[in-house]
């Protein structure tokens, strides 16, 4: 997918709105425990119900990795749902891989070629030569970790190396990579008051806040310093949305939860546009 193709979704649906398939079989209705896969059912009737929603879906890869091989097969099976039924919208695997160079080149394969997503989200650690090779893949994003929403963000994030905060210099840097057009970054939204030095940085580059929601991020105050011209923003809720209910409603509820931060964010893009 194109980022005019994402803009395009987001101008279309009057949202900018992230759903986190983070499946956990201990929180899910427990009806669904008797089908042959219920990570995948619950995933589908969410899906189903929040499509028009939301722009983007977000599995994250260990609650998949954490049932095994039946896990995978339920994200696999998952992605090759939305592509086939919802193509216009965009997918996130939020794997933080990050290696040298030639793993880092079968992690891109991984995700981009043999699952279909239209991103992955990195770690840069370990600098360019583990990032780049993501980054090769025409029409793919690769969405690199820069300030997160954890409290351990402060061990090593915002630190200041010289003139500046570590996560500054990362962005900086990163600016610099072969193929940087196709890099997005994560922005906790809990850093809310972080935004405006963000966008000093990368004014036009789209942002994965994830911590809306359970988290206690904002989304007011994420939007007045993280809007750009473009929109710029996939704001990401999980739990809020997903764990609305465990009951027969589940999938109705998420949507309500899900269309009360739509409606919020349509109210948001109508007055940026004034």
């Amino acid at each position: 997918m194109t980022t005019q193709e994402l803009i395009s979704q987001i101008n279309q649906k009057k949202s900018f709105l992230c759903i986190g398939l983070d499946v956990d079989l201990t929180k899910i209705p427990p009806h669904l425990l008797a089908l042959e896969d219920p990570i995948f059912e619950f995933n589908k009737a969410i899906i189903d119900a929040t499509h028009h929603l939301c722009v983007a879906y977000k599995p994250n890869t260990a609650f998949y990795e954490a049932y095994g091989i039946k896990g995978w097969k339920s994200l696999e099976k998952t992605i090759e749902y939305i592509n086939k039924k919802y193509p216009e919208i965009f997918t996130i695997a939020d794997a933080k891989r990050g290696d040298i160079g030639n793993t880092s080149s079968m992690y891109a394969k991984a995700f981009f070629e043999d699952l279909g997503f239209d991103s992955v989200t990195v770690a840069p650690y370990m600098g360019k030569d583990s990032i780049e090779p993501f980054l090769a893949f025409k029409d793919k994003h690769t969405i690199m970790l820069a300030l997160t929403s954890n409290q351990g963000a402060f061990d090593f994030q915002t630190k200041e190396i010289g003139d500046r905060e570590l996560y500054k210099h990362v962005l900086e840097t990163s600016k610099n990579w072969r193929n940087s057009e196709n890099l997005m970054y994560v922005v906790g939204a809990t850093k809310a008051e972080y935004f405006k030095e963000i966008r000093k940085i990368v004014p036009d580059s789209f942002l994965l806040v994830p911590g809306v929601g359970a988290q206690g991020g904002n989304l007011k105050d994420v939007c007045k310093y993280g809007l750009s011209k473009n929109i710029g923003l996939l704001v990401n809720s999980s739990r809020g949305i997903i764990y609305a209910s465990n009951s027969n409603d589940f999938a109705e509820k998420a949507a309500k939860k899900a269309k009360e931060l739509q409606l919020e964010m349509k109210e948001i893009l109508e007055k940026f546009k004034k």
